[in-house]
């Protein structure tokens, strides 16, 4: 029985995970290291409300275990040396450079985490992979690990999470599946059979899938294809709803009143972010293209195409109906996370929006409840589009919604904040210059209302 585990970056995944097997299972010590020394500090800050990944329910979770089984250190080394079981939770970004550039998965992280354990262990461990890879990565980290000499055992395990941002610790503690994938060797059993015994103790075992180690790997970047599929397609349905007059929100209830299509992920909208899917739908396109199967490459990388197409979109509608120009025109962004109920603002359709309009010499004013300031000005900065200077002079970030609107020729919803439902619209209306635009890119708000007030309103889909 597994009596300490180790987790090897303190993110987004690794982070909440661990917390909750803390939670879960008192018996087992839970260790997260990571060299970030301010993402430590704050796992470990008094105020709950400090830490560095927001979720909803996750500062009790993390208040009831810490301390008592989980710890939360930048002593790598030894958090490996003592763990029976080590959690690989790095990031795996997309290439920006050499073969596969734009494409692939970067697993320079993973393998200086493999090197680490490598040099490190003493003792035989089960090392689980918790980062999304691309298949056949357990082999390269195998290679490492069992060439050291030091005549250690290791077996490699492919543990895949299906997080939600904003519904994580809704995620964890009641999982649609856990999936686990090994060795068909006895050892590479035992292995997996030691983590369904962590899991079994909240997840019913019926919800726990075991396969190869390869199964289990693809499947996780399938899922995320699937899921990313859906949001393109009702998003090109939505531009042709457009044209015929059409409304692309009867058309999804429609559709997905069919048993077999569902109503899940058909919500128009600006376009998917966040960290996994198109990073995920990338990694898949280079892996079939890698393979020689073009078709399918084509396939799955028209996704990524809609997706983009509808951000770019989504910024031309607000020119075009700003009279063909915006500049030094303010339009106030209510939202910038990538989605509601979480400060991860990775691939944020806000970002690329927002670099659109700067590059038409818009004025900007950000309100997002979980954002700061220097995440919002890092996002735009990264995309290295303009001189780091003039994006600090057309962004302004309030942290007050009502401020940020005021004086502004338009608004775009960019996150689907419960709060923005909730808003004295006739208040903002009327603090604006008019007529008074609203571009409601994630369709959270009420058209008749806005209409009434005296909004002009472009909705995904109208």
């Amino acid at each position: 029985m597994i009596k300490s585990i180790c987790c090897i970056g303190a993110g987004y995944v690794g982070g909440p995970t661990m917390a909750v097997i803390a939670q879960k299972c008192p018996d087992i010590k839970v260790t997260v290291v990571d060299l970030n020394e301010a993402r430590i500090r704050a796992w470990n800050d008094a105020d709950l409300s400090k830490l560095p990944v927001y979720e909803p329910g996750l500062d009790a979770v993390v208040e009831e275990a810490r301390g008592r089984n989980l710890f939360f250190s930048t002593e790598v080394d030894k958090a490996i040396d003592e763990a029976e079981m080590i959690f690989i939770s790095v990031n795996t970004p997309t290439k920006t450079y050499g073969v596969g550039k734009g494409m692939a998965a970067d697993l320079k992280y993973i393998e200086l985490c493999a090197r680490q354990i490598a040099r490190v262990a003493k003792s035989d461990k089960i090392v689980v992979e918790k980062s999304t890879l691309p298949v056949r990565t357990a082999s390269a980290i195998r290679d490492i690990l069992d060439n050291t000499g030091n005549g250690v055992q290791f077996q490699i395990l492919s543990n895949p999470e299906f997080l939600a941002e904003g519904t994580a610790v809704e995620d964890l503690f009641a999982p649609d599946r856990v999936l686990i994938g090994g060795d068909t060797t006895p050892e590479g059993q035992n292995a997996i059979q030691a983590l369904v015994d962590i899991y079994a103790n909240w997840v019913p075992k019926e919800n726990i899938l075991t396969t190869n180690v390869w199964s289990s790997e693809l499947s996780k970047l399938t899922a995320n294809a699937f899921l990313a599929q859906r949001v393109s397609s009702i998003n090109a349905i939505s531009e042709l709803c457009e044209k015929t007059g059409a409304d692309v929100n009867e058309v999804a209830k429609a559709i997905g009143l069919d048993s077999r299509i569902g109503g899940k992920f058909l919500k128009a909208s600006v376009g998917f972010g966040g960290s996994c899917f198109q990073k995920d739908i990338l990694n898949l396109v280079y892996i079939a293209k890698s393979y020689g199967l073009h078709e399918v490459a084509d396939y799955w990388e028209q996704v990524i195409i809609m997706n983009d197409h509808q951000k770019r979109r989504f910024a031309k509608n607000i020119v075009s109906t700003l009279y063909n120009t915006v500049s030094d025109k303010k339009i106030a962004f209510l939202g910038w996370a990538f989605k509601k109920d979480t400060n991860d603002t990775r691939e944020s359709a806000a970002i690329y929006v927002a670099d659109d309009l700067l590059s038409e010499q818009a004025q900007i004013a950000v309100y997002d409840p979980k954002v700061e300031q220097n995440q919002i000005l890092s996002d735009l900065n990264y995309l290295n589009t303009r001189l780091e200077a003039e994006n600090e002079s057309r962004i302004s970030v309030f942290t007050d919604a009502y401020a940020a609107c005021e004086n502004a020729h338009a608004i775009a919803v960019l996150t689907e904040w419960d709060e923005f439902k909730h808003y004295d619209w006739q208040r903002i209306y009327d603090s604006m210059l008019k007529p008074a635009f609203i571009f409601d890119g994630r369709n959270i708000l009420d058209e008749s209302v806005l209409t009434e007030i005296g909004f002009v309103y472009q909705g995904i889909g109208k």
